[in-house]
């Protein structure tokens, strides 16, 4: 059995520790040159050349001691082996005497960047994920990817923490108590350290780096636990209950609604779509405040922690995947804790709306009316177009507060996922700047996005002869729909963006670059990203 190894950053070897329910993966700043490194492996770098005939194959940098152990011919020998410097494609081979690993992994990178340009930094985290998939099993592998500025160094740092993800809690795996000699053909842990080669350990840029990218990937791969553990475990008062402990870990207020107090505080979309289910519904606030913060930062989370659909029942073939609906809220409450983690200077609101959709007698029925917080009343023509009415419910209580921003996430609508595909998440605003913001931020961190407009025709569709509104509209557009609908409930002269993540949330495919099968932790990135610009001013 497989001692468990402790996370955090040191230029020592340590070992892995267990946080939640994933084993997580150290990071170490090496001083050791790629020669000398005593490691289970070594990763470099190979990228295609300008043409695509044999002996175009051409090593990044960082390779260089490598090569040199192979007599120069390294490039020769990954070719022979079939290599060809795509991204993400992973060639293995045995290592020379000159080393002192046994073996070298190659992974590429693409086409060779134009020039004196560097290879960009997304295309290093895809890599560096896909070596690190690779060694899963693994105790310590060296990475000497090209690196040409301290920004690369973190890209690398994130993609291979980030690919080293497993979520092997409800598994057999080597981390088991089988009985000693018993069959165990349970999943591989991850790789357990990371060593970066190439750094500077002592300089003071490349130690933030690392840190910033451990802390990140840290919640993030926390948002991917919470995504992952199945609905039976993680409902909202369970959910409510992660987040107050990592409150008190990191210094972070939380304040938990429950039914009698969302009863008293006239919160009827939260409570209209949790009062199918047992478990009742809840509302989460978590406040990271920084003495020296000159703006807030409001975050909303859908988390419906399983969507049945309510009595609107989604069809067969359209539930097992369903323990995903609160992915919203898990990256708010990632993001919530990384900003505290790292210190930023801003102060970040979290509110997590959590319930849990079933249909039963005490469901809510298409055509009942809710009295949202807001005291707008809503007519149910879907019941499974829930998200959309705890959210409402929360930004209009975000808004009481009178942040500088507000950014809403959730898996709000298939639309989208029709519209952008499963990697792309689509982005709503009342305001066209903030919304070429954010996006230009997603884009910056590694997250596909896309702005998408609010037409003021479509919000026709929603006019309820019985209500102020009703929560469905025009069939065609629907992801736009949704997010006028969630427009109405955000207070007057508050920038607000609208992030629907339906598509990245949750990857039902086999595993690429750094994105796990299961729960991805979408959009963490870009609302850490988006407080970090925050804090530094630069939005205006």
């Amino acid at each position: 059995m497989r001692r468990a190894r402790s996370a955090h950053l040191s230029t020592d070897n340590r070992t892995q520790r267990k946080r939640d329910f994933t084993t997580v993966t150290a990071l170490t700043l090496s001083t050791a040159g790629a020669a000398t490194l005593r490691a289970d492996a070594l990763v470099v770098g190979v990228a295609k050349g300008a043409g695509s005939k044999s002996g175009d194959l051409v090593l990044a940098p960082g390779a260089e001691a490598v090569d040199k152990a192979f007599d120069g011919k390294l490039a020769t020998v990954l070719e022979t082996l079939g290599a060809s410097g795509a991204e993400g494609e992973v060639t293995k081979l045995p290592a020379p005497s000159g080393l002192k690993v046994p073996v070298v992994i190659a992974v590429g990178l693409g086409a060779v960047p134009d020039g004196d340009d560097a290879y960009d930094a997304e295309k290093l985290r895809r890599a560096a994920g896909c070596a690190a998939r690779a060694l899963a099993g693994a105790e310590k592998a060296g990475f000497a990817l090209p690196l040409a500025s301290v920004e690369d160094a973190g890209a690398v740092a994130e993609g291979a923490l980030l690919g080293a993800y497993a979520f092997t809690a409800y598994q057999r795996g080597e981390n088991s108590l089988a009985p000693k000699g018993a069959k165990d053909n349970g999943p591989k842990l991850p790789l357990a350290e990371v060593a970066l080669l190439g750094t500077k350990p002592r300089d003071k840029a490349f130690k933030a780096a690392a840190e910033r990218a451990t802390a990140l990937v840290e919640e993030i791969n926390r948002a991917r636990d919470l995504v992952n553990t199945p609905p039976n475990d993680l409902y909202p008062e369970s959910f409510a209950a992660v987040a107050a402990a990592a409150g008190k870990e990191h210094g972070i207020k939380v304040q938990i609604l429950d039914e009698k107090a969302l009863v008293k505080g006239g919160f009827g979309g939260l409570l209209g779509v949790g009062q199918g289910s047992s478990h009742g519904p809840r509302l989460v606030r978590l406040a990271y405040t920084h003495p020296k913060a000159e703006k807030t930062l409001a975050l909303v989370g859908k988390g419906i922690t399983y969507d049945s659909g309510g009595i609107s029942l989604k069809p067969a073939g359209h539930n097992e995947t369903m323990k995903c609906d609160m992915s919203g809220a898990a990256a708010v409450f990632a993001a919530v804790v990384a900003a505290a983690r790292l210190g930023l200077r801003v102060n970040v609101t979290g509110w997590l709306a959590l319930a849990e959709n079933m249909p039963s007698g005490t469901a809510t029925r298409p055509g009942d009316v809710l009295r949202m917080y807001s005291g707008k009343t809503v007519e149910v023509l879907n019941t499974d177009a829930e998200g959309r009415l705890v959210l409402a419910d929360a930004l209009t209580r975000a808004s009481e507060e009178k942040p500088d921003a507000i950014v809403d996430v959730a898996t709000l609508t298939g639309a989208m996922v029709l519209a952008l595909g499963n990697r792309t998440f689509g982005i709503m605003a009342n305001d066209d700047a903030f919304r070429t913001s954010i996006h230009e931020i997603a884009e910056e961190v590694g997250e596909a996005s896309w702005p998408m407009p609010l037409p003021a025709d479509l919000r026709k569709g929603m006019e309820s002869p019985t209500a102020d509104i009703a929560n469905m509209g025009e069939r065609m557009g629907g992801g736009l729909v949704a997010g006028l609908f969630l427009k109405e409930f955000v207070g007057e002269g508050i920038a607000w963006a609208h992030l629907d993540i339906a598509g990245p949330a949750y990857h039902e495919g086999a595993p690429y670059g750094y994105t796990p099968k299961g729960g991805t932790g979408s959009a963490v990135r870009t609302l850490v990203a988006l407080a970090e610009r925050t804090a530094a001013g630069d939005l205006g």
